[in-house]
């Protein structure tokens, strides 16, 4: 495995395998077929992607999504791996163009969807195809959480090319699931490698959805500068979420199936690119979205199963930084899935899998357990890294406040929702229980030492333990039920948590530094490169290399080379300019005078030529050229003239006026035909005041 140890760091910037990455390549290598269990974020792509480098043919990549194709394409071309995606966004010419690199095998790896193979038939043959991987597998599966029935025919894959090794792979699929995935692709006697599904770096939390918005307000009022995902169930919850969002000043967008195909694509990227912070979406938002630096994931309702959950929650912390899950839950959303599920097939199966996120969601122990064991994984001692974990609910004999809630819902003849039955019980003496005469019934004022806020926490948790109905047709009525009467008049128990006071309830620590960071400033420099390069700024380094940078503050290039996630590629691209903030947070640190422009801007003046500078600096002629146009932006007396022709000037003002520019130099560059260099664009941006 030396090579491939080699290949790992020169493309991928790691220096060793993670989870069952070396076995499963190992496995590959030796052309045997494989079913790849592993979470989101684990690595699953590395396993085709690094054994495709040394397999003599072309790696097939079935893809459920086009933008998941692209992504996964970008970010191999970023790492100087040669790679392209066949699909029907692209017309006639450029699908031929691909053909053609393949018939030369000038690329290693091929992306595709499942209604694209027709158009690849001249292809799939031993002589082209060296392995064909399955992405997403899950999809194939009628158990699955996303069947797809595209994915039906990829079995004749295997029967039309045996000697052809075939890795299947998702991050979600039960037992049932599994077995069905291997008979769907004929590959029946593939060796299965089921990772651990523990994600240890995000932090599960589940809260009732009483006030959401309020919540969500205070969750990002915490994490101000933080990328993340919103799932909700309806269309219309997203739009007006984003739109509340948006009020409180945070860039959100809504993302939904309604939308058209060209909108939904823009909302993406811009996400990608982090020009969007939040998308409130439907689940058809995110799937595959290779974006490391999402840091948190809330579900504005519970999702209908554990396997979603999982998935969409794996969004979060794809770099292994920590990383936050927060889900909503009420029994509005039992009532709408199973109304949902009375319409579906497979009925017995999905009531199993609702029941399963409810009893997460309700959990009184250790969440990650609860989770942990739908997956067959299970741990011997709490995780600690959970609401549960950090706030254990106190548990008492719920009884007597059962009984007197139940008996104020008999005595309104089961016509009032929760709040009116609160305000019975607390003797309030409002218009409507004035009116109806509430405060003659015998159950008014018999719970007025508890709180509101702590009477809704009482019932709330009484309807998900089935000791009252709710009647969300009927205008969220409290309706009493056969273990109601237990409760009234029989010896049934009742055990209720008491409720966590938010004014002492125990967070995750956030530490805030007030003054600038290293990592801030190189995460400004990532995204100055990435919009130069056109490029999501987490293909440039993810936010893990940024904080190793920052704790290793690498001196010169071998000690770049360390950082993980640093390629040679991307070494030679854009160590100097990284090394160059992290030495000049050093010398702000010792307090050394003078700005490094300002040292450029001296030479200048003493007349000397832009080879001499960059030789006196040591510094590449990219880093003096950004100099220049910076100090020429601040006022300086510089003759931009000098390094840059009128010509040239003329060429870039030209290719604005047919490009949007962004503030991204490769459009232009393309635009200009690659005729003038990346600098002398940076610098005629300068002179046009751009």
């Amino acid at each position: 495995m030396q090579s491939t140890l080699q290949n790992l760091k020169h493309y991928f910037g790691y220096e060793s395998f993670r989870l069952q990455q070396e076995e499963i390549i190992h496995n590959l290598l030796n052309k045997k077929d494989a079913l790849v269990i592993m979470p989101t974020g684990g690595g699953k792509s590395l396993c085709f992607q690094l054994p495709a480098l040394e397999f003599p043919g072309l790696t097939l990549v079935i893809s459920p999504l086009i933008a998941l194709m692209k992504d996964q394409v970008d970010g191999l071309q970023a790492n100087g791996i040669p790679a392209a995606f066949y699909n029907s966004s692209q017309d006639f010419e450029t699908q031929q163009e691909i053909l053609e690199q393949v018939s030369q095998k000038s690329i290693k790896l091929l992306y595709t969807a499942p209604e694209s193979l027709a158009g690849l038939q001249d292809i799939l043959k031993p002589s082209y195809i060296s392995c064909v991987a399955v992405d997403e597998a899950h999809c194939i599966s009628s158990w699955g959480h996303d069947f797809r029935p595209s994915y039906k025919q990829l079995g004749f894959l295997k029967k039309s090319m045996p000697e052809v090794p075939m890795i299947a792979l998702t991050a979600t699929a039960d037992k049932a699931t599994r077995v069905d995935i291997l008979n769907q692709l004929t590959i029946p006697k593939a060796e299965v490698f089921i990772s651990s599904f523990n994600r240890e770096n995000i932090f599960l939390g589940v809260k009732m959805a009483n006030k959401r918005l309020q919540q969500i307000e205070k969750f990002l009022a915490r994490r101000p500068d933080e990328a993340g995902i919103v799932y909700c169930l309806s269309r219309k919850s997203t739009e007006k979420l984003a739109s509340d969002l948006n009020n409180f000043g945070y860039q959100a967008e809504a993302y939904h199936a309604g939308l058209d195909h060209e909108t939904r694509s823009q909302i993406q990227e811009n996400f990608i690119f982090d020009k969007t912070q939040i998308v409130c979406a439907t689940i058809a938002f995110g799937m595959g979205i290779d974006k490391s630096n999402v840091r948190w994931v809330i579900h504005y309702n519970m999702p209908k199963n554990i396997e979603s959950y999982y998935q969409e929650i794996g969004r979060a912390g794809r770099d292994g930084l920590p990383s936050q899950g927060l889900m909503f839950h009420s029994y509005a959303d039992v009532i709408q899935y199973r109304n949902f599920i009375d319409d579906a097939a497979n009925q017995d199966v999905q009531y199993a899998k609702l029941d399963r996120i409810k009893q997460f969601a309700e959990a009184k122990s250790c969440r990650r357990k609860v989770l942990l064991a739908y997956f067959g994984e299970y741990l011997e001692e709490d995780c600690g890294h959970c609401d549960i974990c950090l706030n254990p609910p106190q548990f008492m004999d719920g009884k007597i406040y059962a009984q007197k809630a139940i008996s104020a819902v008999a005595r309104t003849q089961q016509n009032e929702p929760i709040g009116v039955i609160i305000d019975i019980l607390r003797g309030a003496k409002n218009q409507r229980i004035l009116e109806r005469n509430y405060d003659q019934l015998k159950t008014y004022g018999v719970g007025k030492d508890i709180a509101w806020r702590d009477w809704q926490h009482y019932i709330l948790e009484m309807i998900n333990q089935g000791v009252l109905d709710i009647a969300f047709h009927d205008a969220n009525k409290l309706k009493v039920n056969s273990l109601s009467k237990k409760v009234l008049f029989h010896d049934y128990q009742v055990a209720l948590t008491k409720p966590v006071d938010p004014k002492v309830e125990k967070r995750e620590v956030l530490k805030k530094s007030k003054k600038k960071s290293l990592f801030e400033s190189l995460r400004q420099l990532r995204m100055q490169i990435a919009r130069e390069e056109d490029l999501p700024p987490y293909l440039v380094f993810n936010d893990a290399s940024l904080k190793e940078m920052e704790a290793q503050r690498p001196k010169d290039l071998n000690a770049f080379l360390t950082i993980s996630g640093v390629t040679q590629r991307k070494a030679e691209r854009f160590a100097e300019e990284f090394l160059n903030v992290i030495n000049q947070q050093k010398k702000r640190q010792k307090k050394s005078k003078g700005s490094t422009y300002l040292k450029t801007f001296e030479l200048y003046q003493e007349g000397l030529s832009l080879a001499e500078i960059c030789k006196s600096r040591g510094l590449k002629e990219t880093t003096i050229i950004s100099h220049l146009a910076k100090l020429y932006q601040d006022g300086k007396k510089i003759s931009l003239l000098d390094f840059v022709s009128q010509n040239e000037i003329d060429q870039v003002s030209e290719a604005l006026n047919e490009i949007k520019y962004e503030g991204a130099l490769k459009p232009i560059h393309e635009a200009i035909g690659g005729q003038v260099q990346y600098g002398k664009i940076r610098l005629a941006l300068a002179y046009l005041n751009m």
